[in-house]
Formats: C-alpha cells, sequence, structure tokens
C-alpha cells in the first residue's frame, strides 16, 4: 500500500492539528494546489495559502499527523522520496 506522504494531495480534505500561527488550527478543507513550500486549500471562508513550514496536518481524517516542514519538496520529487519509518 502507498504511503500518504508518496501520494498526490490535490483534492484531499486537510485539517490543520497544529501551527506557530493560532489562526490555522482548525482550519479544514480541500488542498486545490501544492508547491515546495505552500498548500492552497479552498475551505467554507474562502481560499487560503498556507505555508507548509509553519502547521502539523492531517489529510482525508487519517490519523497520521504529517509534520509540514518534513514535506517541503516540490511534490513531484515528495511523491518519489522514501521516508523514514519512525512514526
Amino acid at each position: 500500500m502507498m504511503s500518504l506522504l508518496n501520494q498526490p494531495w490535490l483534492a484531499m480534505t486537510i485539517t490543520v492539528t497544529d501551527s506557530t500561527d493560532s489562526g490555522l488550527v482548525g482550519l479544514e478543507g480541500m488542498i486545490v494546489n501544492e508547491t515546495k513550500r505552500t498548500l492552497r486549500v479552498r475551505s467554507a471562508k474562502g481560499i487560503h495559502v498556507i505555508a507548509k513550514d509553519v502547521i502539523k496536518f492531517k489529510l482525508d481524517g487519517n490519523d497520521l499527523v504529517i509534520e509540514g516542514s518534513e514535506v517541503m519538496l516540490k511534490p513531484e520529487d515528495r511523491v518519489n522520496r522514501r521516508y523514514r519509518r519512525n512514526r
């Protein structure tokens, strides 16, 4: 089975669980674009551009919490990367 870190994230639901910016905690929406450093999320309040390095998040209600600073790669590079299994 393919790891969630190695899947394309477009159209997945993101939930921000922790952030250095308290206004982002609890933000939930659909990922509409991903770059090396940001995620563009469409929520009920509009479109937000979120820096990956300041958030921890979950995708599609999965229990795995992803540290944004660990996935600071272009999407095409992130999909092919091998991650350590220390979780």
